[in-house]
C-alpha cells in the first residue's frame, strides 16, 4: 500500500487570532530540527526490535488525552497540554520523553513549550519511522462540519512493547473504510467519549469501537474534577460507561503495566486516574 503524507493544513480564514498565535508558536518550536523523519514505503504491519519488543508496556495517564507510553526502550508522550478549561486543576505534564505524538494543536492539546529536553515532534498524517518504531498518522476530522470549525485530527497508530496501539486523538468524524483500514484490529485504543462538537459524544465513541473491535479502551476527553466547571462543556465518563453497559470496566489504576499474554480475553474497558 503506497502512503501519502500530507502538509500542515494552513491556518482557516476566520480562525481565532489567539489559535494562530499558537501555531506560530509551535512553528518556531519546530525550527530546531526535532521532527522526525518520515518514512517511505511503510508496511501496515509494525515490527518492533528484539529485546526491547518483549519489555511490558507502561501506561501512565496525565490526564484528558495525554498519556505517557513507555516500551521497547522509548518513551511516547501523547498529547501533552496546557491547564486550562477542562484541565484547569491538572499539572502541566513537564515529563521527560523521547518522543511526542500531536494530534491537534489547540489550546488544551498540543501545548509542547516547556517540555525538558528536546524530544521529536511527530504532528502531521503520514508514515514515520523514529527511535526504533514506526508510526502511522491519520487524517480525520475534529468537528462535524468537515473540519471548519476545528480542523483536522491526527489518529496515530504504531507498535510498542509487542502491543498494537490507537491514540484517537479529538476525533468528531465517523471512520470511513480508509481509515479502518489503516487503524487496523488495536489491542489498545484510547478513544474520545465527552461529547461536545469537538469529539465523540458516548453514542459516537460506542460506533467506532464496534467498528475497531480492540482488547482494551481506555477513554479519553471527558470532564473530571479537574475541570473549570465555567468553561467545560464535556460529559462525564458515567456517560459512556452507561451506553456502553454490558462491557466489563476496570477503574482506580494511574498507570498500567501491560504485555501481550496480560491482555484480556473478552473486550475491557479501563478508566484510569490521575
Amino acid at each position: 500500500m503506497a502512503y501519502r503524507t500530507e502538509v500542515k493544513p494552513g491556518v482557516k480564514q476566520g480562525m481565532n487570532q489567539t489559535v494562530t498565535m499558537q501555531r506560530r508558536q509551535f512553528l518556531r518550536y519546530m525550527q530546531g530540527g526535532l521532527i522526525a523523519s518520515l518514512g517511505t514505503g511503510l508496511a501496515t504491519h509494525w515490527r518492533t526490535s528484539g529485546a526491547n519488543a518483549a519489555e511490558p508496556l507502561t501506561i501512565q495517564f496525565l490526564g484528558h488525552t495525554c498519556f505517557l507510553i513507555r516500551g521497547s526502550g522509548v518513551r511516547v508522550l501523547v498529547n501533552p497540554f496546557r491547564p486550562a478549561g477542562c484541565t484547569a486543576k491538572h499539572a502541566a505534564p513537564r515529563v521527560a520523553t523521547d518522543l511526542v505524538l500531536i494530534s491537534s494543536r489547540k489550546l488544551d492539546v498540543g501545548a509542547v513549550e516547556g517540555l525538558p529536553g528536546k524530544p521529536k515532534l511527530l504532528f502531521e498524517p503520514g508514515p514515520y519511522q523514529t527511535n526504533g518504531l514506526q508510526f502511522q498518522g491519520i487524517r480525520t476530522l475534529h468537528d462535524r462540519q468537515n473540519g471548519f470549525r476545528f480542523g483536522t485530527n491526527v489518529v496515530w497508530k504504531w507498535k510498542q512493547g509487542g502491543l498494537n496501539l490507537v491514540h484517537m486523538g479529538g476525533i468528531a468524524s465517523p471512520i470511513s473504510l480508509e481509515q479502518k483500514i489503516l487503524m487496523g484490529t488495536p489491542d489498545i485504543l484510547f478513544i474520545p467519549v465527552g461529547g461536545t462538537a469537538e469529539t465523540y459524544t458516548p453514542e459516537e465513541a460506542k460506533a467506532a469501537i464496534a467498528t475497531l473491535q480492540p482488547k482494551l479502551v481506555i477513554p479519553t476527553y471527558y470532564r473530571t474534577g479537574a475541570a473549570d466547571p465555567n468553561s467545560c462543556s464535556l460529559q462525564t465518563v458515567d456517560d459512556f460507561l452507561a451506553v456502553m453497559s454490558g462491557t466489563p470496566v476496570r477503574r482506580g489504576k494511574t498507570t498500567l503495566s501491560l504485555s501481550p499474554s496480560a491482555l484480556p480475553k473478552g473486550m475491557v474497558i479501563e478508566v484510569l486516574q490521575v
